[in-house]
């Protein structure tokens, strides 16, 4: 039987108390930890990285073909591996920079004055072409998708994403709106919806949405995986919420990864319209439907279930998952990461990734903390100006 928003899915409560830094902290870095540790198993099988590797990953591992990275397709040129983040990492800080500049809550204009610039006018130190480079010049189609539609196509930017394919591209780098709005995550679902409106359509906007929602509801003081996954099937709409409900339900019966990996790509696999082939997708893939999801999102909060919020098993059950496993583990991440604080990752994970990615992972932290103060406090006066008005409104004689 499908569970319902209202049943319980496992047992466990957060009981460590987190401040909002320390949870943005461990969202933000848990994100690009989970990034890089599944950018050099992307589009593999469990059976073929177990394989590669011997047996599963435990950590951080090299370039899956070792030092051919630079011309071994379908790889090349990227250096995946070695601690290096992917664009899933990349477009998330790019993110956070858009929030420093405009220090208010964002919507798809956002993205088209703010964030396409970023993207196609400032070189950047970009990790696995060991360059400085465009993050034009790094990130996909689906993403190029942003800057061709409103900075060539002058589209409306609320209509922009209708057309690109659908897929969890805006979904990877939402945590950030779901951080910002810590604890609230039906304006973190309605914020995340508006943003992505400029990149995606259908079911991969929704998915940003409920990322974004579950991060906010992983801050919540209280949380835990049941927590965010009761809140995620509370919002999510049609084969999203079936999907995440069929994957999670699975997730129930399982606390090893191991034993969770074939059952959950099953559970998803109705949903996914990938097909089971990541490397070759079907003829229907990322096309927009009310009844398919994106795989990522059920299979990472699936996960978060099978590891009870614990980082380090929550995030290699999704590295070793395989398929888009970096973006899986992306958002798991973020999620245990938000639970958790950034105590709960393994801090030669953290070192690894920084040091090779040549990223201060802590300064997006600090800064979206920061604004995120910000937007509460004007949040709250708009808050309690509504609250007159209302209450002048339906006072006495009215």
């Amino acid at each position: 039987m499908a569970h319902k928003a209202s049943e319980p899915l496992a047992a466990g409560i957060t009981t460590t108390t987190l401040t909002l830094d320390e949870r943005i902290t461990g969202a933000l870095v848990g994100a690009a930890v989970g990034d890089a540790l599944g950018g050099p198993v992307e589009g593999w099988s469990p059976e073929q990285i177990a394989e590669r590797h011997g047996g599963r990953v435990t950590g951080v591992v090299g370039p899956w073909y070792g030092d051919d990275w630079r011309t071994a397709r379908p790889i090349a040129p990227y250096h995946k591996g070695d601690g290096h983040v992917t664009d899933d990492t990349l477009m998330t800080h790019a993110l956070v920079r858009v929030y420093e500049k405009v220090r208010g809550h964002l919507d798809a204009y956002a993205v088209a004055d703010h964030l396409v610039p970023d993207l196609m006018s400032r070189p950047r130190w970009i990790p696995e072409l060991e360059a400085e480079a465009l993050p034009l010049q790094r990130i996909f189609l689906a993403e190029k998708w942003i800057v061709t539609r409103l900075h060539y196509g002058h589209a409306d930017p609320r209509e922009a994403g209708s057309g690109n394919i659908v897929n969890c591209g805006a979904a990877m780098y939402m945590a950030p709106v779901g951080l910002v709005n810590a604890a609230h995550p039906e304006a973190a679902y309605a914020e995340a919806l508006d943003v992505a409106g400029a990149h995606q359509s259908s079911y991969g906007r929704e998915a940003a949405g409920v990322l974004a929602a579950s991060v906010a509801a992983a801050c919540a003081p209280g949380a835990s995986p049941v927590s965010v996954v009761e809140t995620a099937l509370a919002l999510a709409k049609d084969g999203t919420r079936s999907a995440i409900e069929s994957a999670c339900e699975v997730a129930s019966r399982y606390t090893d990864f191991e034993s969770a990996l074939v059952p959950l790509r099953a559970a998803v696999a109705p949903f996914d319209t990938v097909g089971p082939h990541y490397r070759d997708p079907s003829l229907g893939a990322r096309r927009p439907s009310r009844l398919h999801s994106v795989e990522e999102l059920p299979v990472a909060l699936g996960m978060l279930l099978v590891g009870d919020g614990d980082y380090r098993h929550t995030v290699l059950g999704s590295v070793n998952y395989g398929r888009d496993c970096d973006s899986i583990t992306t958002m798991s991440g973020a999620l245990a990461g938000a639970l958790h604080g950034e105590q709960a990752i393994p801090a030669t994970w953290v070192k690894t990734v920084a040091e090779a990615s040549r990223l201060d992972l802590h300064a997006p932290a600090r800064a979206l903390a920061e604004v995120a103060r910000e937007i509460f406090v004007r949040d709250t006066k708009r808050r309690r100006a509504h609250e007159a008005a209302f209450a002048a409104l339906t006072g006495p004689g009215r």
